[in-house]
């Protein structure tokens, strides 16, 4: 049978056998989301920093275990192991060699194991299969459900628990469906947020993002923005959702507008509320800049003629102009980060892109710009002769001219 070898920068749907080649590790946990495995990774990495003599731990993404003798090769690795955690998107349905494997190894081994629903809703059948303590199963369960960077934390110290280290370790920390943000810090105010502010006098530019990203600690494009705004003195206001369909995203939102009222507003969700007869949180008074946090990879996005695949342009860019988004580009896309030396696992996540960012960034201050400059003496605000850019100048055109400098503006 021909095997692949895995090859860092290298990303592999499970079609082809592979290697994975890691070392033997105390915990391994498998899971279905890359930004899982990103967030536990970086919380390993934090966690052995501190104390050298926790528990070494192996990440293995469960998409690249589809061929069955990817399976059975990693089962060399599972038979050595103190505990074995899975979280599986869809179920044993799903990866049905993969689980039958896993039970049988650990079984034969007596190691510990723990198949945990890769979602929100218990999995009777999964739960069956387990052999830790259904209590012990379900906590696991509800760090990752949860996620965010303290979960992560208690997720690893509660399973070093599981097989004998002492570690203190916290209850599953709920995570709000929408919040404030700021990166380096839990659970900011808008006190706090306005406190980094301190030396930037421009406009007030909100960041409206998905709760995702915060749970899989996968900030990096947000983050990225907000120091750009900050270059240009002006003051970023992260704010995450799980959609802006819900009540508190609306009630959030509105408290944060009524305390610091935007300027520009830029706006990473996707889809549209006003097609679902929503009425739309964002409408403040100012534009909305549509970012794009791409699903596709650069590489592949730069070498193709259509610019952005089919679903991020319905996420971001039909479905959006609906509710009045202006586009102004993609600025970060999904990338491989390189080989975990301490998990030994293949990272995947966002990687935001410099140039266009700072591209966003510009614009938003443009717009600010433009919004804070009275009109002209016996005139209106519409009336002046100033365009941030020929991009968002785009938005005061004709419908199909501003449609097809949208589309260019996202490919190009």
């Amino acid at each position: 049978m021909h095997l692949l070898a895995t090859e860092p920068g290298i990303i592999a749907d499970g079609s082809a056998a592979i290697d994975l080649a890691q070392t033997l590790g105390d915990i391994i946990v498998l899971a279905s989301a890359d930004t899982e495995i990103a967030l536990l990774a970086a919380a390993q990495a934090q966690r052995r920093a501190a104390d050298r003599a926790a528990p070494t731990l192996r990440l293995a993404p469960v998409m690249r275990l589809g061929h069955n003798f990817s399976v059975d090769l990693y089962m060399d690795v599972v038979a050595k192991a103190r505990l074995v955690i899975a979280r599986l998107l869809g179920g044993s349905a799903y990866w049905p060699y993969g689980v039958e494997r896993l039970a049988e190894t650990c079984r034969e081994h007596g190691i510990p194991l723990a198949l945990l629903p890769g979602d929100d809703k218990p999995d009777p059948e999964l739960a069956r299969v387990s052999t830790v303590p259904q209590a012990a199963c379900r906590r696991l369960w509800r760090y990752l459900a949860e996620g965010g960077p303290g979960n992560a934390d208690s997720f690893l110290r509660y399973a070093a628990s599981l097989i004998g280290n002492a570690a203190a370790w916290a209850e599953p920390a709920p995570l709000l469906r929408a919040g404030l943000y700021w990166p380096g810090r839990a659970m900011p105010s808008l006190d706090d947020i306005a406190a980094a502010w301190r030396g930037a006098d421009g406009g007030i530019v909100p960041i409206v993002f998905y709760r995702a990203l915060v749970q899989s600690g996968n900030t990096a494009p947000v983050d990225a923005l907000a120091r750009a705004l900050l270059s240009r003195r002006l003051r970023p206001l992260p704010v995450f959702v799980h959609s802006l369909k819900d009540a508190e995203a609306a009630s959030l939102l509105a408290q944060a507008f009524a305390a610091h009222p935007p300027d520009a507003i830029l706006n990473a969700t996707g889809f549209s509320v006003a097609a679902a007869g929503g009425s739309d949180p964002l409408q403040a008074g100012c534009p909305v800049l549509q970012v794009v946090f791409a699903g596709s990879d650069e590489e592949s996005w730069r070498a193709g003629t259509r610019g952005l695949g089919p679903r991020d342009l319905a996420m971001n860019v039909a479905l959006p102009e609906i509710d009045g988004r202006i586009l102004s580009r993609a600025v970060s896309f999904k990338a491989p980060l390189g080989r975990d030396p301490e998990t030994e696992a293949d990272l995947v996540g966002y990687r935001p892109v410099a140039d266009r960012i700072a591209f966003v960034a510009d614009l938003a201050r443009n717009w600010a710009r433009l919004r804070r400059k009275p009109p002209p003496s016996g005139g209106s605000r519409s009336s002046s002769p100033i365009t941030p850019t020929a991009t968002a100048a785009s938005a005061t055109g004709s419908g199909s001219t501003r449609r097809n400098r949208r589309s260019r503006s996202c490919v190009r």
